[in-house]
């Protein structure tokens, strides 16, 4: 049984919502993925911050008009699926992880910004640190000057402190 109108005006707002929330669209083929598979890759992304949706490509495509995503809307032929995300890397990362555990699992490609992606792209883009990690990094960049500082001030006291130590034995 199809969907109502209403059903799919729904699936198209909802869509579109998604696009354009998204800083990352990544568009697979997803033929023979079990259920299971889905909801396992649909947890690993919600982990991520992304988000996996199956669609029908009509509907895709009618949401992706008006968007800053509406260039990829040729990548929606076959059995699609749409990972999306805030973080640029996210979905991508997730993604291109599951596709490597699962062959049925096949990267179309995607779009970053007004970028779209190709398969070799999103691949790329994967490899990069999430928004997360980058933050943790400038963290301890920040942090180590003082770490250091402190060190340097510590380490004439605790030479002091073993001269002393070593003066007292003497004497």
């Amino acid at each position: 049984m199809g969907m109502s109108r209403a059903q799919k005006e729904s699936e198209v707002t909802e869509l579109q919502q998604r696009f354009e929330q998204g800083e990352a669209v990544i568009v697979t083929h997803n033929l023979g993925l079990t259920v299971a598979e889905v909801t396992e890759l649909r947890s690993k992304l919600r982990a991520g911050g992304a988000s996996f949706k199956t669609t029908k490509n009509t509907l895709a495509r009618r949401a992706l008009k008006g968007t800053r995503y509406e260039q990829i809307a040729k990548m929606f032929t076959g059995p699609t699926g749409v990972a999306t995300s805030t973080d640029p890397v996210a979905a991508a990362k997730v993604t291109q992880e599951f596709a490597k555990d699962h062959a049925k699992l096949v990267i179309l490609g995607g779009a970053m910004g007004d970028k779209v992606l190709s398969a070799a792209e999103v691949e790329q883009l994967s490899k990069l640190p999430s928004l997360d990690e980058l933050r943790g990094r400038l963290v301890g960049l920040l942090v180590a000057p003082a770490t250091k500082i402190a060190r340097v001030l510590q380490t004439p006291a605790q030479l002091m402190v073993g001269v002393t130590k070593a003066q007292g034995e003497k004497g």
